[in-house]
């Protein structure tokens, strides 16, 4: 009996566990002054990646840093800050990772590059593939006569 009690616990405090895990954060409704302030925010939500999704932007990722630097973000906006204020405070605070655009600098100059080098090299390995093809077609017609 007392072991029957004790595995209802057990499963009861489990049970509990997961649902807690799975409730998301409650989120209060920001609120603009005017629609202007609410048309800079998303954009700036939009130029802004999370750092922990790596792939979304602020607007559109559920993590709760991205949540909180949506927060940031609003209260900097609200208190006056200009978008290239805030934005230069991510880029202190996160890097210009956090930046969709980031400066052209000698720090960036390899991923403003890399499109280039890489549609460069695609090309010279076309090149040498179609090269290679044809000698092969005419060495295989060369001694087919």
């Amino acid at each position: 009996m007392k072991q029957c009690k004790l595995l209802i616990l057990m499963m009861t405090l489990i049970l509990s566990a997961t649902v807690m895990a799975q409730v998301a954060p409650v989120l209060e409704p920001l609120i603009f002054d005017t629609p202007q302030q609410e048309e800079r925010f998303n954009a700036l939500t939009l130029e802004l990646r999370c750092t922990v999704c790596q792939n979304q932007n602020l607007a559109d990722s559920d993590a709760t840093l991205a949540h909180d630097l949506r927060r940031k973000v609003y209260d900097m906006l609200m208190s006056g800050k200009t978008n290239d204020e805030i934005k230069q405070y991510m880029v202190e605070r996160y890097g210009d990772f956090v930046l969709y655009r980031p400066p052209v600098q000698s720090n960036t100059y390899l991923l403003w590059l890399a499109p280039l080098i890489m549609l460069l090299a695609g090309g010279f390995v076309l090149r040498s593939s179609i090269k290679n093809r044809s000698a092969l077609l005419d060495a295989d017609d060369n001694t087919k006569e």
